[in-house]
């Protein structure tokens, strides 16, 4: 099957092809064209003068549209990446939330029975597990019942029981942490520092040990920290010191513009991805709702576009979509609409390794498409050649 994709500007991570043309064949990509060309047999789709993009790649999200990953269903998981594919979001990471051994066991097993069944959602790329490895005291919204330091008898049980792990957070100052990123490292698993209270010799022990990437920069870690009257930088400073990678929440409020503004300039659009850390209440009307499981999880309230904890003292996760993070950092970060875009899926595919079939638009690659007008409104979502979701 041929479909040829036209009358649009195509974004690459270098330059905007205008009036270009993508052909797709049998799922790939196998063309991209300056100006029109003809394409016999083939099914015309007519971008109307809009932009044509490489899909969203969402390395860190949890739920949507009602539904998380944590409720431990294959329609949890159906629905998520249906509501996110609504956005622009072509392919996402599954997260979970810090939690006994059983569940994250649980929603392994849920995680490779809702793959085999996701034809109309953004692509799976596998499982981040969010925890347990936690510093309580930047626990955020993450349930203190549940945090503990790495144990090698668990985490070897879960590595040994699925192959789907793709990544895995951690607070690297725990006692066992490093070895623990050894492992991850050897595993070939993305380990990634979170919810920690390290210093910068912590960091860069972490950094020197397999850990590669900065989960959620700025939320819930530790910054510039006095300690006997010497002060001693923290995870945040460590970031822009050391080559780590970074992903914001970029929903304009976990990170006001100036931070935005900030990541931009000093980590760049190749260092940075961005990632929605959507909750369930993502797509969803403001009020109550629940964070990780309907079963166990947090009580929180969505309000002023955000979620958070029913005292309010802390955010509970984002309900951002993907398409709100490009418009948030053109508009209030002033970063050129192709950055923002590489921050949306070159960037992300290349952190997460997939970057030889996803993340831009070249011959050979998965034909996973985006087409968005000048305010990042998405008209028609396209996954693997399949489009999945038309205005």
């Amino acid at each position: 099957m041929k479909i040829k994709i036209s009358n649009g500007t195509i974004l690459t991570p270098f330059r905007a092809i205008k009036n270009g043309t993508v052909v797709v064949e049998n799922g790939q990509i196998v063309g991209v064209h300056e100006g029109f060309v003809d394409v016999s047999d083939a099914e015309e789709i007519d971008a109307q003068g809009q932009y044509i993009s490489p899909g969203f790649i969402d390395i860190h999200v949890h739920g949507g549209g009602g539904a998380d990953f944590m409720d431990g269903t294959e329609e949890a998981f159906l629905t998520v990446a249906e509501l996110h594919a609504r956005f622009g979001t072509t392919a996402l990471v599954p997260t979970t939330l810090t939690a006994e051994k059983e569940d994250l066991l649980h929603t392994l097993d849920v995680y490779e029975k809702a793959h085999r069944r996701n034809t109309n959602g953004a692509a799976f790329l596998g499982i981040h597990l969010e925890g347990p490895y936690f510093a309580l005291s930047q626990r955020g919204a993450q349930d203190p019942r549940y945090i503990r330091n790495p144990d090698p008898a668990e985490y070897e049980e879960i590595l040994h029981y699925s192959s789907s792990i793709v990544r895995w957070s951690a607070a690297p100052e725990l006692e066992g942490a490093i070895p623990f990123g050894q492992r991850l490292r050897q595993k070939g698993i993305l380990a990634a520092i979170a919810h920690t209270d390290a210093y910068y010799d912590d960091v860069l022990a972490a950094y020197e040990n397999g850990y590669s990437l900065v989960t959620h920069l700025y939320s819930a870690m530790s910054g510039v920290t006095r300690k006997n009257a010497f002060r001693y930088a923290g995870v945040i400073e460590s970031s822009y010191l050391l080559d780590l990678d970074v992903e914001i929440i970029g929903d304009g409020i976990h990170l006001p513009a100036p931070l935005l503004q900030f990541v931009y300039k000093f980590k760049g659009p190749d260092r940075t991805a961005l990632i929605t850390d959507a909750m369930r209440g993502a797509g969803m009307p403001e009020g109550e709702s629940v964070l990780g499981s309907l079963k166990n999880g947090l009580p929180v309230i969505i309000e002023d576009g955000v979620a958070k904890l029913p005292d309010r003292t802390s955010f509970a996760g984002s309900v951002a979509t993907f398409d709100r993070l490009v418009r948030n950092m053109i508009t209030m970060a002033n970063v050129p609409l192709l950055d923002a875009v590489r921050m949306a899926s070159t960037t992300p595919a290349r952190i997460m390794g997939v970057s030889d079939r996803k993340g831009s638009l070249a011959k050979g690659k998965d034909a996973d498409v985006v087409i968005f007008d000048e305010n990042i409104n998405v008209g028609m979502t396209m996954v693997g050649g399949k489009v999945i979701y038309k205005k």
